[in-house]
C-alpha cells in the first residue's frame, strides 16, 4: 500500500497557550510531503517529527490570518539557509504573496531558490494542483475573511500484476504497462487472456479534506462526501454555539453534523479555543454524534489506509 499519511503539528487556535502550537499540517502522500497552513513554531514541529525539508515542494494555506501564515518567512529562509535549489510553490487567497514578498527581499538578500505563489479564489470550487498521483482541489470555505479548506484526493492506480500469470503465459515485459492500464493480452495463436487472470485491482484511492476556520456550513457537504479523513475545526463546544456563530468558527456537534451528512470515514477535530483545558470534553461531544471521531494532537500521525 502507498503512503497516505497526515501529521498534527499544531491544532490550537489564534490564542496562544502552552498545550498547543497554531495550525499547521503534513500530508504524505507516496512520499512526497504537503503542507497545509504554517502557524507559528511549524519549522519546530516539522523538525521535532523528522519529516524532510527536501521532499516539501508545495505549501497550501488557507486564509490570511497569522495563526495559519506566520511561519512562513522563517520556513522560507530557511530553505535559503540552507541552499535550497528546488521551486517551492505556496497556494493561498489573494495577498498573501503582496504580505510575505517584502520580508523575503529583506531578510534573504540573494535566495537560492524560486518561490511561486499561485491565488486562487476563494468564492468557487476549483483544481489548484495536479500531478500523476493526485488533485487538490478548494473547498469555500464560511470566515470571517476568505477562506478555502482543500480536499487531497489520489488518482485511481494501476492495476496489480499477478507474476506467476505473466510467467505462465510467458508475456513479454513491453506488455506490462498496458495489461496494468487494464488492457487483455493475445496470444500468437489468438486466444485472448482476459486482463482479470492477469491483474489484481488497483489499490484504493484515499482521499482527505481539510476545513479550517469556518462557520456551520453545510454547502460543503456534498464536496467532502465519502473522504477517508475530513478534519474540521471544531474550535467551541455545543454550549459556545452563540459565540461560535459570532467569531464565524464551529462547534464540536457542528463538525460532528457534517461528518455525519458527507458519511465520511473517520472525524479529525481540531483548532481549539484556549478557553478549555480539557479537550476530552470537546472528543465526548462530537463522538455523540459522529463516534469515528478522534482529537487532532500535536505529533500525532493519522495512517489512512484500506
Amino acid at each position: 500500500m502507498e503512503k497516505f499519511e497526515l501529521t498534527i503539528l499544531g491544532c490550537g487556535s489564534a490564542k496562544p497557550t502552552t498545550r498547543h502550537f497554531p495550525s499547521s499540517q503534513v500530508l504524505n502522500v507516496r512520499d512526497k510531503l504537503f503542507m497545509i497552513d504554517c502557524g507559528e513554531g511549524t519549522q519546530l514541529q516539522y523538525c521535532r517529527n523528522k519529516l524532510s525539508f527536501n521532499r516539501l515542494n508545495h505549501i497550501f494555506i488557507s486564509h490570511l490570518h497569522g495563526d495559519h501564515l506566520f511561519g512562513l518567512p522563517g520556513l522560507i529562509s530557511t530553505f535559503n539557509l540552507l541552499n535550497r535549489t528546488a521551486e517551492l510553490h505556496i497556494y493561498s487567497p489573494m495577498g498573501l504573496e503582496q504580505m510575505i514578498k517584502p520580508i523575503m527581499d529583506y531578510c534573504n538578500y540573494d535566495m537560492s531558490y524560486q518561490v511561486f505563489f499561485h491565488e486562487f479564489d476563494t468564492n468557487q470550487s476549483a483544481v489548484i494542483f495536479e500531478d500523476r498521483t493526485l488533485t487538490v482541489t478548494t473547498i469555500p470555505l464560511k470566515h470571517r475573511v476568505p477562506t478555502c479548506g482543500f480536499l487531497f484526493k489520489e488518482k485511481e492506480g494501476l492495476r496489480h500484476i499477478r507474476r506467476e500469470m505473466i510467467d505462465a503465459y510467458e508475456i513479454p515485459i513491453a506488455y506490462i504497462n498496458n495489461i496494468k492500464a487494464g488492457a487483455d493480452f493475445i496470444l500468437p495463436d489468438g486466444e485472448v487472456i482476459d486482463n482479470a487472470k492477469l491483474t489484481t485491482p488497483a489499490s484504493r484511492a484515499h482521499s482527505y479534506a481539510y476545513c479550517s476556520d469556518t462557520m456551520y456550513h453545510p454547502q460543503i457537504v456534498e464536496q467532502v462526501r465519502g473522504v477517508d479523513l475530513l478534519y474540521h475545526e471544531a474550535t467551541y463546544a455545543a454550549e459556545h454555539e452563540a459565540k461560535a456563530q459570532l467569531h464565524f468558527h464551529s462547534t464540536t456537534l457542528q463538525a460532528a453534523k457534517i461528518a455525519k451528512e458527507a458519511q465520511v470515514r473517520q472525524l479529525v477535530i481540531g483548532h481549539f479555543s484556549a478557553r478549555y483545558d480539557d479537550e476530552n470534553m470537546l472528543l465526548e461531544e462530537a463522538k455523540s454524534l459522529f463516534p469515528n471521531t478522534i482529537l487532532a494532537r500535536e505529533d500525532q500521525k493519522v495512517l489512512v489506509d484500506d
